[in-house]
């Protein structure tokens, strides 16, 4: 039995199988058995599958290093949920949880993986197991895969240990939680050019909160004139922001962005002493001003097409508010393109940084992903390339250059068939969904695998479809090259990849429809409309119940039959429209088809350079979107 937890941003799936030992077949195709109350999904044999025995019972308890939430309380100690986060005066929307007695510290403090990394400055590694092992100023948090929770679509982990190790104290006032860090000084800052970058590093008399984004790298700290002007001779221009509160303040945020548009390549913290280490790009002019650098105006070469070949409608409907983006792509001067980022698909960006790099003048944020491994979890396939195959048979939008695109379902199924003509299913391309069976990537994942589960194993398909190298579950862990040419194929929970080397394999690929042989495709899910009907099944694409009556902001794809539409919609009382409400929404509206993407703290709109919507009230980290492209 293989146990693994696909975190998206509703939570994690559950993905555990129990089957009897992989064989070969066959039959004559692959058929996808959902199973929402069971799994999300099951993949069997068609003609000669095996009856799958009941689910596996939960795995054991973690051990105490890793603690697994208290999921059921008892009586003496209630849980307080609220909605807001207050940090060293910056407020936000967030859900958190807090579980002790009385006013004073919590026992648990489950605050989302997305505020831990951008907001606090917490950095992250994951294990092949799924666990996290988090740190922030050289205090470590190991956290077991069994002890990350959902909390409302984000990613939760129980932070209390961390957070009090470090002075951090926790207030809950009504809705709103508060973190409070005492303030600490500057005490001096350091310098050394290494190859390809420069490193500056802060050292400070203690922990500081740390919030990094588009560029920028906010620290609540003391400092004085002179160390701020050494900063922008290092080519990091420097400003104080004084808290949009009314509440006194010990200290206005230092907010420190990379002469020249750039952004750091790197941002972490290291402890004994406290100190904050940025990385610059090699090429970082000196900064010659000490002035704050402008908040950028919308790109001009936007400003000329609005109302000419994108419109821009700012709506409020049924309390919400709609931000739509709208083109002709028949004859629009833009072009819908996904947007991912250069070094491959393991990996997080800003969605500023995503569309900067296609230069897209539009962009919105695109489907789900791992936000533990950061990796994607959906279909994505751009210039007839497969980044990431499509799972679960979620919905998808499919489109080909000038035309609108096309909405549905989408499955995947791939087959190797061996020199005597037996079939193994494979069940997976270029994916962050795991789950027990045979998987396969390529070059269009990145330069490298690292593998995502424990015990795996793998081998390379040449060019020739010959059979080649063999790694063994400590090469994979340590990350093995994805060449032009070759498939590496991964063997995952004790399944045995049985072919010799020099064995010929052929590899037979077909999506369930033609929205598949699309060359742009991007998945979500669920689809919301389709021929301007609601088609709303969360359960037939494995969501779970409390997502789809949950409010958050949502990001959309539509067309109206004439139009591609790019939708952003977020509360304006409250913390959004729940997915029953967006269909709705967009019924209303006149729209055909439309495809819910991922949404919460991911949700985001571009425009020019300029970003006027931030699911949360923050900039989240995203691993693909989608963008208008000249």
């Amino acid at each position: 039995m293989v146990r693994g937890l696909a975190f998206t941003k509703n939570g994690p799936l559950d993905t555990s199988t129990e089957v009897g030992p992989l064989r070969p077949t066959r039959g004559p195709g692959l058929i996808s058995w959902l199973i929402p109350q069971l799994v999300p999904a099951l993949v069997g044999l068609s003609s000669q599958a095996q009856a799958f025995p009941p689910p596996p019972p939960p795995p054991p308890q973690p051990s105490t290093s890793q603690r697994s939430p208290a999921r059921q309380p008892s009586s003496a100690s209630p849980v307080i949920e609220g909605t807001r986060l207050w940090i060293n005066g910056q407020t936000q929307a967030a859900r958190w949880r807090w579980i002790g007695r009385g006013g004073g510290r919590p026992e648990e403090l489950w605050l989302p993986l997305e505020v831990l990394q951008g907001q606090l400055g917490v950095s992250s590694r994951s294990r092949p197991d799924g666990s996290l092992d988090l740190e922030w100023f050289g205090q470590p948090l190991t956290v077991g895969p069994g002890a990350q929770v959902s909390l409302d679509d984000e990613v939760a982990v129980d932070v209390a240990p961390l957070l009090q190790a470090l002075g951090v104290e926790a207030i809950k006032k009504g809705p709103e939680l508060r973190l409070q860090l005492p303030v600490a000084q500057l005490v001096q800052v350091r310098t050394a050019d290494q190859v390809g970058q420069r490193r500056v590093v802060l050292d400070l008399s203690g922990p500081a909160l740390v919030r990094h984004s588009e560029g920028r790298v906010e620290l609540s700290i003391r400092s004085s004139p002179a160390q701020r002007s050494q900063l922008e001779l290092l080519g990091l221009g420097s400003a104080v922001n004084e808290p949009q509160t009314s509440e006194p303040q010990t200290s206005a945020p230092l907010q420190l962005r990379v002469a020249g548009g750039l952004k750091p390549t790197k941002v972490f913290t290291l402890g004994d002493p406290a100190r904050v280490v940025i990385d610059l790009p090699v090429a970082t002019p000196p900064e010659s001003t000490s002035s704050p650098v402008p908040a950028p105006a919308i790109d001009p070469r936007l400003q000329a097409l609005l109302g000419r070949g994108i419109q821009w409608d700012r709506l409020v409907r049924q309390g919400f508010r709609v931000n739509a983006v709208r083109i002709d792509p028949r004859t629009a001067p833009v072009g819908l393109k996904p947007l991912t980022r250069p070094q491959g698909m393991e990996g997080l960006s800003s969605l500023q940084t995503l569309a900067n790099a296609r230069m897209a003048l539009v962009a919105i944020n695109g489907g789900y992903f791992n936000r533990v491994k950061r990796l994607p979890l959906g279909a994505l396939k751009s210039e007839g390339r497969w980044l990431s195959g499509p799972i679960l048979n979620r919905g998808v939008a499919a489109w080909a250059p000038r035309s609108l695109p096309r909405f549905g379902h989408l499955s995947l199924e791939e087959w190797l068939v061996g020199p005597n003509g037996s079939r193994y299913p494979v069940l997976t391309l270029n994916s962050g969904y795991v789950q027990r069976g045979i998987s396969r990537y390529g070059p269009e994942w990145g330069p490298s695998y690292r593998a995502l589960s424990g015990g795996e194993t793998a081998l390379v398909l040449g060019a020739d479809s010959s059979v080649g190298q063999r790694y063994a579950t400590a090469d994979l862990e340590a990350g093995v090259p994805l060449r032009r040419g070759e498939i590496l194929l991964v063997g995952r929970g004790g399944v045995a990849l049985p072919w010799a080397e020099g064995t010929q394999l052929s590899l037979s690929s077909r999506p369930s429809n033609d929205l598949g042989l699309a060359p742009f495709v991007i998945g979500g899910g669920p689809l919301l409309l389709q021929d301007g009907r609601i088609v709303l099944n969360g359960v037939a694409e494995a969501f779970s119940a409390g997502f789809l009556s949950q409010g958050a902001p949502r990001t959309v794809v539509a067309s109206d039959g004439n139009q591609l539409w790019l939708i952003t919609l977020e509360g304006t009382s409250d913390s959004g429209p729940s997915l029953p409400e967006t269909a709705q929404l967009l019924q209303s509206l006149g729209l055909r088809d439309a495809l819910n993407l991922d949404g919460g703290s991911s949700t985001g709109l571009v425009m020019g350079g300029t970003m006027p919507v931030k699911g949360r009230g923050v900039v989240g980290a995203v691993n693909n979107g989608l963008g208008l492209v000249p």
